[in-house]
């Protein structure tokens, strides 16, 4: 009988508390601790990690890669196949598709961002190795690190963003690294997931992901830097190369708040930002050899810039606002709803529109400056 897991309706959404917890330690045997040991690649094919991995899949659901197979087609796959890819990956020998590479619009409109979409049967694999690595690196990282990690959230950040500045630290450096998830170092990454990684099949797998092609327009074109943003590896990933980062600046006593690739440190003044701001460049460009972006990157009043779509009033005890760049981009976004629904029954216009107002109603609800909301009622009953 195919050790594969069956369809549940169990797992729907993107919870992250579920991403967080490991899979069963099969090395519990030898050194309960230590799951991380040579076996770990056991612990990703375990029957019952895979099943976890294949509801949060499907839940995801999720466009098709390069060799066009659904979610939906996932599972009757497996069942015919999976002995023989699970035993590509106890013996090191499973090499993974390459991306299909998809091109969004930036928000704001400015540029786009490169999106890798692995096959379905990759973001299976990525999703259980990510079951059992989570649990592996989750208790080392920083608390002021939110973004992709479970029980943690952007709103969190934006709070705690808050509370630094209502301490009295009035000055923000906001760094912007530059096309981050393009130009990760593969060595220094895999240096990093080494400290708590020493199965060495584990550790090619992730790189052979890493260093998967890209398929566009029909061709497929070599990655020798970056970690493609779309698969279900990539934020812990991330996370890991950028732990660096948040221990560097914890060393330093200072107070920030990063949520994946964004980064904002808060100080007393102008002139003790503008010196972390060069530290840390060269602590970036040098030790993880990632690009500081020096047009976009800055040291501030916190009420002038924005962090994860919300800015604050410059009060001593500073209220959390809906950043103007975020109205702009929502109204942006509405217009064009409308614009594309001429022709199309009112209803069908507002049944479009009224999960994008709650979604982002929801996520704004932190506003504390609530004039933002009666302005765009009024606009959209225009």
């Amino acid at each position: 009988m195919v050790e594969m897991p069956e369809a549940h309706p169990e797992d729907s959404g993107r919870n992250l508390r579920t991403c967080g917890q490991g899979a069963p330690n099969v090395a519990a045997r030898r050194e309960p601790s230590r799951p991380e040991e040579s076996e770990l690649i056991d612990a990703v094919v375990e029957r019952e990690n895979m099943k976890r991995a294949l509801r949060r899949v499907q839940a995801n659901k999720g466009a098709p890669g390069v060799d066009g197979m659904t979610v939906d087609e996932l599972l009757p796959y497996l069942r015919r196949e999976w002995p023989r890819i699970k035993e590509e990956l106890l013996n090191g020998t499973y090499r993974p598709a390459p991306v299909r590479t998809v091109e969004i619009p930036k928000p704001g409109g400015k540029g786009t961002r490169m999106l890798g979409i692995p096959t379905a049967l990759d973001r299976l694999i990525q999703q259980a190795l990510h079951q059992v690595m989570s649990p592996l690196f989750e208790p080392y990282f920083s608390e002021s690190s939110y973004g992709f990690r479970p029980g943690r959230s952007a709103h969190d950040a934006v709070l705690q963003a808050q509370a630094h500045v209502e301490s009295g630290k009035r000055w923000v450096v906001d760094m912007d690294l530059e096309k981050f998830f393009d130009r990760v170092n593969h060595d220094i990454l895999m240096s990093r997931v080494a400290r708590r990684v020493s199965d060495k099949r584990v550790l090619k797998l992730i790189r052979s992901y890493l260093q998967a092609g890209m398929m566009q327009g029909g061709l497929v074109s070599v990655r020798r830097e970056g970690t493609p943003q779309g698969g279900p590896l990539s934020p812990l990933l991330s996370n890991i190369l950028l732990d660096d980062l948040d221990k560097e600046l914890e060393r330093r006593g200072h107070a920030f708040c990063r949520y994946a690739d964004d980064c904002t440190i808060y100080v007393q003044s102008q002139r003790a930002g503008e010196r972390v701001m060069e530290t840390l460049t060269r602590f970036l460009e040098g030790k993880l050899k990632l690009k500081v972006n020096r047009e976009k990157s800055t040291v501030d009043r916190p009420w002038r810039r924005k962090f994860l779509g919300y800015s604050m009033t410059f009060h001593k005890k500073p209220r959390l606002k809906v950043a103007s760049e975020s109205v702009k981009r929502f109204k942006a976004k509405v217009k064009e709803i409308l614009r594309r629904g001429r022709g199309r029954s009112l209803r069908c216009t507002i049944d479009t529109l009224i999960p994008i107002l709650r979604g982002w109603s929801n996520y704004f609800k932190l506003a504390q400056v609530k004039n933002v909301f009666e302005e765009l009622d009024g606009w959209l009953r225009r």
